[in-house]
């Protein structure tokens, strides 16, 4: 007696992968109807798996459509090394945890951003997202997020926890901001110019806050036109410096609002021959790579930018494991670290020690 015939093996993922000549992952992706596959990519898959009568395993399906344990990271800052930073202490919390990380930079200016976000939940089943400066501080956005079930946690400029009912973790830029201004005062210096960074970010604002505490609380009255705006940028320190610098009356030590910013100031000292910190005091803020690779290296204030991010990302990853105890706001002080951009006030004149 004749044995039947072997039926023939059903076709797999990997066999219309091999036939499309593209990945495992590219089908995935084509099955699942996401929008990432070029069209032309898109149609030769679909007719592999016509071709191939191919059927996806539905229970398959359903595992990879189960609660995600990915979460997101939502960014629009000018600054490469804080961005950095915050992704290097986020990706540490998910591989503690177990989760996965997708990164999404934007513009925190855009009135769709709250459907952008939306969408980019429901299209790549995040759990959750870590939401950073200045996207972190629009109310509206908060409030539309959650209202469409989006768990979230918040990095924020804030001086206290502001107790709205939103999880954050937040940063008191402005107690270190006030001591930054408060160890040039102590140094002799009466004229304190002061670079903004960018004024849609809360912590420009409370970094001014402090700046201007200080001058108070010393008896120094403030002068506008020591006061510039700008952004977090290398080239917004240079020209804020440069025009700082040709005031009739310069002013003898320049705090710019992060370390990007002061690396510019340092750049426009040195292009106009000042001996730093002999001519002219420089100090940042966040201890980034900017403050130490500088020559001399830049006094500033330490944010634990990584650290920051971490615990933002422990947070949401607890809240997610409704694991209380864990979810609480904290709050982080920067702290001052002296370097050699900042010295004693000299009498305009007076040679410094290398000119003696």
């Amino acid at each position: 007696m004749s044995e039947a015939p072997a039926s023939p093996r059903k076709p797999t993922i990997r066999t219309v992968a091999e036939r499309a000549g593209v990945s495992l992952k590219t089908v995935s992706r084509v099955i699942n109807n996401e929008p990432s596959v070029l069209p032309a990519t898109r149609a030769r898959v679909l007719q592999t798996i016509a071709e191939l009568d191919y059927e996806p395993d539905p229970s398959a399906r359903n595992l990879r459509s189960a609660s995600a344990y990915v979460i997101g990271l939502v960014y629009d800052n000018p600054n490469p090394y804080h961005i950095i930073g915050l992704q290097n202490g986020v990706l540490a919390a998910c591989r503690e945890t177990g989760f996965g990380l997708q990164i999404h930079p934007c513009d925190a200016t855009s009135p769709l951003l709250a459907d952008e976000l939306l969408e980019l939940v429901q299209r790549s089943r995040l759990a959750g997202l870590v939401l950073t400066a200045p996207i972190s501080e629009r109310p509206e956005l908060i409030d539309a997020l959650e209202k469409a079930g989006v768990r979230a946690t918040r990095i924020i400029a804030a001086a206290e926890d502001p107790k709205d009912g939103h999880p954050c973790v937040y940063v008191d830029d402005r107690d270190a901001a006030y001591e930054i201004t408060e160890h040039l005062v102590q140094l002799g210096h009466q004229r304190i110019g002061f670079l903004w960074g960018g004024q849609e970010h809360r912590s420009s604002s409370e970094r001014y806050l402090g700046y201007e505490q200080a001058l108070k609380d010393y008896g120094i009255t403030l002068d506008k036109h020591l006061v510039v705006p700008g952004d977090y940028t290398f080239d917004d320190g240079f020209r804020g410096a440069r025009r700082l610098l040709a005031l009739r009356d310069p002013p003898t030590a320049i705090f710019g609002s992060n370390d990007e910013i002061a690396a510019g100031v340092l750049a426009a000292a040195k292009s106009a021959g000042m001996n730093v910190p002999f001519d002219l005091s420089i100090a940042g803020f966040e201890d980034s790579p900017f403050s130490r690779q500088s020559w001399p290296a830049l006094t500033t204030a330490k944010q634990a930018t990584e650290e920051i991010a971490r615990h933002a990302a422990r947070m949401l990853i607890a809240g997610l494991r409704q694991d209380a105890a864990a979810a609480h706001n904290q709050g982080f002080v920067p702290q001052l670290v002296v370097r050699g951009s900042t010295a004693p006030v000299r009498p305009r004149g007076t040679p410094n020690a290398s000119e003696a």
